[in-house]
């Protein structure tokens, strides 16, 4: 990383999807929350829905709608079952998809859980100027995406890029030429 910059917090917005965990049983958006803040981003608004489309997909977009969010990042719902739908929630908003984190989080995670990474469905996208990553439930697969990309990605410092230094013409398409 090169010193020469100063750091940026990122606004960021924090959900956890699940129909089994309370606010207090949240390992996976504690951590996030933790990392977060411990980074020095700022943790704009935390929240936790059940597995349901109209739901995650509510949430999302209040965000992509606020000013005030940089950065969402979702945790549960990645997975195969038939209630995993926080994919379909945020690929359904997307502008653009960030194929390369899905890919990147594959190779991360062969490393910790081996196949078994082939049933994450990882993912990420730009909407309406805003970043959105979904992130699988368990807080092992959290850990590995924060600590191994989005520390990195959100942090202005790092080169030879990331994801601030484009933070300011994420929505240029939108604005009037």
């Amino acid at each position: 990383m090169g010193s020469d910059r100063e750091f940026i917090p990122v606004r960021m917005a924090l959900l956890t999807v699940s129909d089994s965990r309370t606010p207090a049983e949240d390992r996976s958006g504690d951590l996030l929350a933790e990392r977060i803040r411990t980074s020095g981003h700022i943790l704009a608004d935390r929240q936790l829905c059940r597995d349901n489309l109209a739901d995650i997909s509510f949430h999302l977009r209040q965000w992509a709608q606020d000013p005030a969010i940089d950065a969402v990042l979702s945790t549960g719902g990645t997975g195969l079952t038939g209630r995993d739908v926080t994919v379909e929630a945020h690929r359904s908003l997307y502008e653009k998809e960030i194929e390369a984190f899905g890919a990147v989080f594959a190779v991360i995670s062969m490393n910790s859980i081996g196949a078994s990474a082939i049933q994450s469905r990882a993912c990420a996208g730009v909407a309406q100027g805003t970043y959105f990553f979904a992130l699988p439930g368990s807080p092992g697969a959290c850990r590995d995406a924060w600590d191994e990309v989005l520390a990195m990605q959100f942090d202005y410092r790092n080169r030879p890029c990331n994801l601030v230094e484009i933070m300011p013409r994420l929505d240029e398409h939108l604005r009037r030429k």
